[in-house]
């Protein structure tokens, strides 16, 4: 094994990346956040049962369709994919859900790939493994590998591009042209990567390369016309509806979803990375504009504009993160050998390295393997199990509106939130002004004040039998304690009602 990882170092780190993502993709199920599952998942299978829950597209359902505002070639994809998986066989949601893992899971090699082979070719073949690792095994990455989010799926394109641009030593226009294709598809996964595919082209311009730039911009061109504005004429007659939409609805709600300081993302980054060796990354970031241009500037672009713009979601970043962590690495592996306070101070930065990666195994250990959101799912799966569900309550007053994952059930019935803007008897009247029929299944989520919350709904829609409890997964349970308010991960406790 010691030969052959110093034979053929990225083929070693390649495969110990897919044993690790493997095991994410075995363990890990359920979803990190609402939007990879509920922007994508939820969307496509709707869509495959021939209906649009979500009111995304002009159809039966929503005669009166305006674009939305979302990214339709990804969840598209997964259209297309789960008609794939139907052929051979598989259709139960949670094989399917498997097979997606694993899909992201080999995707996402091509980060750890391109990491090494653009870092080899600025650098060296050491600093070279130490960001293959770096992308292989940072105690987040493999976990969120798996999972259906935009910010990570469009590292891929992001990376091959620049690879494209670093590796061209002949200048020829034809790879340009690819590199603008390739990171324009980045574009259409998520609208924001458009501050770093224009740094990327900028770099190539600074460098006086302007027919090169030139040849860049019409890659970039062609891969919108092909995977966002096409797409666009089909569905709505005009190109880039829904990237005009989303930009109009981000302007007008940038202040209602997380806001943040402009030095948020500092500190997040400074975090995640482990400090004190964030701390080097940091530093050798800061200084690589001076010979890493192509690493540098892309990433400050995206960096800066996330950092001023209010919405502040942490996944936002996700996609500098490795070339922060190539632009570090390179730039302060070079800077240590000449800066009198980290020759001095050797011993403290050989030990803030074993610290690092002593920390970020036992994290990594400790979360690659869990589910997120697992309750809801399984949940979901129970009442999947049960044939005569025609719609079921959720009793949430504890926390609010929450969405369940009817992909799981496998039946898009309707279920109602009992909060505490809506309590039960107000649902009850709702129903029958509606003339819906009554719900006969009750899910509770939370066990505080279990009876109190119980007893409303016993006394508006009848007496009920108790069927089980749904706990959650151990992340769950852990995030949940770190932040009861951010992370709403509830014990679900699951009954029927008897009206008979």
């Amino acid at each position: 094994m010691k030969k052959f990882y110093q034979e053929q170092p990225l083929n070693a780190i390649l495969i110990v990346a897919f044993l690790v993502r493997l095991v994410a993709v075995i363990f890990s199920q359920g979803y990190g956040m609402s939007d990879d599952h509920f922007l994508i998942i939820e969307v496509a299978q709707s869509w495959i049962d021939g209906r649009d829950d979500s009111l995304w597209l002009p159809g039966p359902m929503n005669p009166n369709a305006v674009a939305t505002g979302h990214v339709l070639l990804y969840t598209g994809f997964h259209y297309y994919f789960f008609k794939f998986l139907a052929l051979l066989g598989i259709v139960e949601p949670n094989t399917k859900m498997f097979v997606v893992r694993l899909f992201h899971a080999l995707l996402s090699l091509i980060v750890v790939k391109y990491a090494f082979k653009i870092t080899e070719k600025l650098s060296n073949v050491n600093d070279a493994k130490l960001v293959a690792w770096l992308c292989a095994l940072l105690w987040f990455i493999p976990m969120l590998s798996v999972r259906n989010l935009v910010e990570v799926v469009c590292i891929p394109p992001l990376i091959y591009g620049t690879w494209l641009v670093v590796s061209n030593d002949n200048k020829k226009v034809m790879q340009y042209l690819l590199a603008g294709f390739v990171t324009g598809l980045a574009f259409s996964i998520r609208f924001q990567t458009s501050t770093f595919i224009a740094g990327l082209g900028l770099v190539v311009w600074i460098q006086h390369q302007f027919k090169n730039a030139f040849f860049y911009g019409v890659g970039v061109v062609l891969s919108l016309l092909v995977f966002q504005a096409s797409v666009d004429m089909v569905i709505w007659g005009k190109p880039f509806a829904e990237f005009l939409a989303y930009s109009v609805y981000n302007a007008a709600n940038a202040y209602n979803y997380i806001v943040g300081n402009w030095y948020n993302y500092l500190l997040l980054v400074g975090g995640i990375l482990i400090p004190p060796v964030s701390l080097f990354l940091a530093y050798g970031f800061a200084l690589s504009w001076r010979k890493y241009l192509v690493l540098f500037l892309p990433a400050f672009l995206f960096f800066i504009f996330h950092s001023a713009f209010p919405n502040k979601q942490e996944r936002f970043i996700l996609p500098v993160i490795p070339f922060i962590v190539m632009a570090g690495v390179i730039t302060f592996n070079q800077v240590k050998e000449t800066n009198a306070f980290l020759l001095k101070n050797k011993k403290f930065v050989a030990g803030s390295w074993k610290f690092f990666w002593v920390f970020n195994t036992i994290v990594l250990i400790a979360l690659t393997p869990s589910s997120t959101k697992l309750s809801r799912v399984e949940a979901m799966n129970y009442l999947s199990k049960k044939t005569d569900v025609n719609s079921f309550i959720l009793e949430s007053s504890n926390s609010g509106t929450v969405l369940m994952p009817r992909y799981y059930l496998q039946k898009w019935v309707p279920y109602y939130n009992v909060t505490k803007e809506i309590p039960a008897d107000t649902l009850l009247t709702q129903l029958h002004t509606e003339k819906a029929e009554l719900p006969n299944y009750l899910v509770i989520g939370e066990a505080e004040k279990l009876v109190n919350r119980l007893t409303p709904c016993i006394k508006s829609f009848g007496k009920v039998e108790y069927l089980t409890t749904i706990d959650p997964s151990f992340l769950d349970k852990f995030m949940h304690w770190l932040n009861p308010y951010g992370n709403e991960n509830q014990t679900y406790y699951i009954y029927k009602f008897d009206r008979k």
